[in-house]
């Protein structure tokens, strides 16, 4: 993004991991590939077969399929959509052979056969779509990338008041309704403190950092 108005580490203080949400290569059937070993030799066979639709032009999804694209070599030109939804509705509707999308979006078309998801980029498998590999399973090593959900509060923020907001919340998510309806809505509770999340922001920030030099990935 080049200059924002703020600093995301200094601007903010981290009180809390809430969950995940994996992020999910689906193709359609008629890409005729199962797998990533597939894609890979489905692509290098045809190089100019395979584009894919992501959910915009430097979105965590997009950043995942640079990644792929620079572990494995596989060829394929970049739809950047407004959005995971139209990304979904085109690759269901055969427009584009490849999506890469939050998996939660592409579960329910998994389940009737109308995708394929290829694999799930988290180093676990996936609540909602347990019988996918991960990325890692399919020897595409290390590969740990996820949507993930957190609590922030302003800077400055007072360490007694983020542990009582902590504490609360960790309450709210430990009722088994809660804990449903977020399974339901694709995201795998997980608990964190305020170090963990500080920890990730901050490895996370140079991982993507990395990508997007090295995939020469710019916002628009």
């Amino acid at each position: 993004m080049g200059k924002l108005p703020y600093d995301p580490e200094k601007g903010l203080t981290p009180i809390m991991l809430l969950g995940i949400t994996p992020i999910a290569l689906a193709a359609h059937p008629s890409a005729q590939v199962g797998s990533v070993a597939e894609l890979i030799a489905a692509a290098k066979a045809k190089p100019d077969a395979f584009t894919y639709g992501s959910c915009g032009i430097g979105t965590p999804q997009h950043f995942v399929m640079e990644l792929l694209r620079q572990k494995t070599g596989v060829a394929a030109a970049h739809a950047g959509y407004k959005g995971c939804a139209p990304a979904v509705t085109d690759v269901v509707g055969g427009q584009v052979p490849l999506a890469i999308v939050s998996a939660n979006l592409v579960a329910p078309y998994a389940k009737t056969g109308q995708l394929k998801v290829l694999g799930v980029s988290t180093a676990q498998r996936y609540g909602l779509m347990p019988a996918v590999p991960t990325f890692e399973e399919q020897d595409v090593k290390p590969f740990d990338f996820s949507i993930w959900y957190a609590l922030m509060g302003p800077a400055k923020l007072p360490p007694e008041v983020a542990a009582k907001i902590a504490a609360d919340v960790g309450k709210a998510l430990a009722e088994p309704r809660v804990q449903s309806n977020l399974s339901n809505a694709g995201v795998e509770p997980y608990k964190g403190s305020a170090q963990d999340l500080a920890t990730l922001i901050k490895a996370d920030s140079q991982r993507y950092l990395q990508l997007a030099k090295s995939a020469n990935i710019k916002a628009e």
